[in-house]
């Protein structure tokens, strides 16, 4: 396997994959080329036999300068539970602290209880929320009116 940075045409490979690798759900409004064209150095895909198997798209933050967010993670379903993920965030790691950044911030929602046991296991903290779901801190109305979601916070 190989990790290396985005390019602009890796967008028109994951883009039709998304909803798919989310067993349907509605995914792929959720990243637009846009990340794919401005945040090359610090995104990346994973590569084996020269097919995209896993991407994470960050990026560094404009208004907090200490800071770094990942925006978006996936991983193709039959190659979960190999370690691609840990690979593309530790490769993110180490941008971020290249750039000088020492706090890293995600988000999900609160029905996704894999991703939420994965960024505990990754050494994410649950950042604050304003109400408790099943056991778990959320912030209501985050990405607008019923958007709930989990904020992660990670020293690095």
């Amino acid at each position: 396997m190989n990790i290396r940075h985005v390019k602009q045409s890796d967008y028109y490979v994951i883009a039709p994959q998304i909803n798919e690798w989310w067993n349907g759900r509605e995914m792929a409004d959720r990243l637009p080329k846009l990340f794919f064209d401005h945040f090359t150095n610090t995104s990346f895909v994973a590569e084996q036999d020269g097919e995209i198997i896993g991407f994470l798209i960050g990026f560094l933050s404009q208004s907090h300068l200490q800071e770094g967010y990942i925006h978006f993670v996936g991983v193709h379903p039959t190659h979960r539970g190999s370690h691609i993920g840990r690979q593309l965030y530790e490769s993110f790691f180490q941008t971020m602290k290249a750039y000088g950044r020492n706090l890293v911030r995600c988000v999900t929602s609160p029905v996704n209880k894999n991703s939420i046991a994965y960024h505990i296991r990754m050494g994410f903290e649950i950042e604050g929320g304003n109400r408790v779901v099943n056991g778990i801190a959320v912030h209501s109305n985050y990405d607008g009116p019923g958007q709930e979601r989990v904020v992660f916070v990670k020293r690095i």
